[in-house]
């Protein structure tokens, strides 16, 4: 799988813009501010309906545009499709795959992308909610159709929770919470089952990962904690149907309490994915270079798991965004290896001399006026 055109429109600092990418390695570089990582962006993009940047679409207009448009012609599977995507604020976005319009999550899965950027050191160190996000990529990138179950629950969560806060002055029917109650848990027990998959089948990838970028600096270890199993209220292995019972008896076990703090206390949305090395949690104990090791490791064991789970599409396309600079010789020299072996990777930098030696196809470069020319690489030397 590889990205063959990208055509950006009013997105970010591009008023217009039209690349060429070929398999291989591509250094996209340029100074801060003048635009090489929104492609980038504009790549992952055109993958999951959203930034590795930005929580909103807002950012990605082009100051004083009404829209943009990001489009990409992807070839996988011996052929090409082109994806569309229109991003206009306070509106809903638009699609068309192909010459036809479509709904924006049948873009889901067509172009698979793995980034690893700066923010992804928040892996670790970072918030719950982080790790979270990780899961649910992944678990769309492996089922595109999850990202519906995903959404829904959003909504409905949103939902129940007006309605919770409502209870408190007696406003409230109970009967439209049990129904608003019962469709979290349906919707919760299908994110626990999918999440607890994806996390089992990364698991293994990214101790392996780790192993080869941090030699001797221990075991790392994943794990899904979800709150329906650590309480015991079901088994390991339990099914779709035995947890979402078991999650709409837990709500409703704990409604006066969620009626008393106006939120909802029970659900995916306060589960984990734990992090250790060598027995303890990543996020207290791990020193700075461990922490940068473990983000690694997600990213890389997250690529090695999607290039296994396709059948004849290829490997996702591998987007290194401005990370080399951050990274010592020895982890830089593992990220280098992986890279050179992939089928398409896309990297940023502020200069060629910050990638190793070596580790390009194709340089481009993004000049202040928001152009790009291709230029022919000129390394001074390996950067260690």
């Amino acid at each position: 799988m590889h990205v063959a055109e990208l055509q950006l429109t009013d997105f970010r600092s591009y008023p217009e813009v039209f690349l060429e990418l070929d398999p291989g390695v591509t250094v996209i570089v340029g100074r801060n501010g003048r635009g090489k990582t929104n492609i980038v962006e504009a790549v992952r993009y055109l993958s999951t309906l959203s930034s590795h940047r930005v929580a909103a679409d807002g950012p990605l207009v082009r100051a004083g545009s009404e829209r943009a448009i990001a489009r990409a012609k992807v070839v996988k599977g011996g052929r090409s499709l082109v994806v569309e995507v229109t991003i206009a604020p306070g509106k809903a976005r638009k699609a068309r795959i192909g010459k036809t319009q479509a709904n924006p999550r049948d873009v889901l899965g067509i172009l698979r992308t793995v980034v690893f950027a700066p923010e992804d050191l928040a892996l670790v160190k970072g918030d719950p909610a982080v790790r979270r996000a990780l899961m649910d990529e992944l678990t769309v990138a492996m089922r595109p159709a999850l990202a519906g179950d995903l959404a829904d629950y959003e909504r409905v969560m949103r939902q129940r929770g007006t309605l919770l806060k409502t209870a408190r002055t007696g406003k409230s029917d109970m009967g439209v919470l049990d129904v608003w109650t019962a469709k979290a848990a349906e919707l919760g027990a299908r994110i626990i089952v999918a999440r607890r998959e994806a996390v089992a089948a990364l698991a293994p990838h990214v101790s392996r990962a780790y192993a080869t970028v941090a030699p001797g600096e221990g075991d790392a270890q994943i794990a899904y904690r979800t709150g329906v199993l650590a309480e015991e209220r079901v088994e390991a292995d339990a099914g779709v149907a035995q947890i979402a019972e078991a999650l709409e008896s837990w709500m409703t076990e704990v409604r006066a309490s969620e009626i008393e703090r106006g939120t909802n206390l029970v659900g995916p949305h306060r589960d984990e994915l734990e992090i250790t090395l060598g027995g303890l949690p990543a996020r207290g104990y791990a020193s700075h270079g461990e922490s940068w090791s473990c983000a690694l490791a997600l990213r890389l064991g997250a690529y090695t798991l999607l290039s296994e789970d396709v059948d004849d599409d290829g490997e996702p396309v591998l987007i290194l965004d401005d990370v080399f600079s951050e990274l010592d010789g020895a982890r830089r020299r593992a990220l280098g290896v992986v890279a050179k072996a992939a089928g398409q990777v896309l990297v940023t930098a502020a200069v060629p001399a910050d990638v190793p030696e070596g580790l390009t196809d194709r340089l481009l470069v993004v000049e202040a006026d928001a152009t790009v020319r291709v230029e022919e690489p000129d390394y001074s030397g390996p950067v260690e």
